[in-house]
């Protein structure tokens, strides 16, 4: 009898909202088989006990082995990561006041923070002393109160921030992804890179026996 050919594919992060993780949920299986494919998918990898820690690496060799197992006559591809770091996530359905203080914290931080680091930058740099030079050079005479370099530069500002975020209230400008979208990314990459690593290093990583 022909092995059939079943392909998986698996991300380098999972997030499950169970304690019970099955092959479906970290990983994609692809089968000419049906009944195959679908009886893979149901099958269990890892269980989160409550005291447990909310993170595991789990190997491929692993999944292949529950695989091969369950169903003789196959014949599995990888075709994704090699590992995959599965983390169990509690989700409160209900957000609470908790949630809407958090928020509310988080926006007033970052507003005073950037706008400390604003000023700190255009005090290190002196730039009243600029414009205040740069006026009486055009002008021939010293600025009184605000003026329309500073007036210019403040809309110049507002403007360019918008458009390196690349946001507008809730709105995007491009499809193309912010700078800020870009960085979390790679520091997502970087510690999944790390904690997959050190699972490794310490033995943790779940393999076939």
């Amino acid at each position: 009898m022909q092995n059939k050919t079943v392909y998986l594919k698996c991300e380098r992060n999972v997030e499950v909202q169970s304690q019970d993780v099955f092959m479906s949920d970290i990983g994609t299986i692809r089968c000419s088989d049906g009944v195959l494919s679908a009886k893979i998918k149901a099958l269990k990898v890892h269980h989160f006990a409550a005291d447990s820690p909310r993170r595991c690496v789990i190997s491929t060799l692993k999944l292949v082995e529950l695989m091969e197992n369950e169903c003789r006559d196959i014949s599995v591809q990888i075709v994704g990561e090699p590992d995959v770091l599965v983390e169990w996530i509690s989700v409160n359905k209900h957000k609470g006041w908790q949630q809407w203080l958090r928020a509310a914290l988080v926006c007033f931080v970052s507003f005073f923070g950037t706008a400390f680091t604003i000023m700190a930058y255009h005090n290190d740099v002196g730039i009243n002393e600029v414009f205040t030079l740069l006026y009486t050079i055009v002008m021939n005479r010293e600025p009184q109160g605000l003026n329309i370099l500073e007036v210019s530069y403040s809309i110049g500002l507002a403007a360019g921030i918008i458009l390196f975020f690349n946001h507008v209230g809730g709105r995007r400008l491009t499809k193309d992804p912010t700078p800020i979208e870009v960085s979390i990314r790679n520091y997502e990459e970087d510690v999944d890179k790390a904690l997959i690593a050190q699972a490794g290093r310490e033995g943790k990583e779940e393999e076939a026996n």
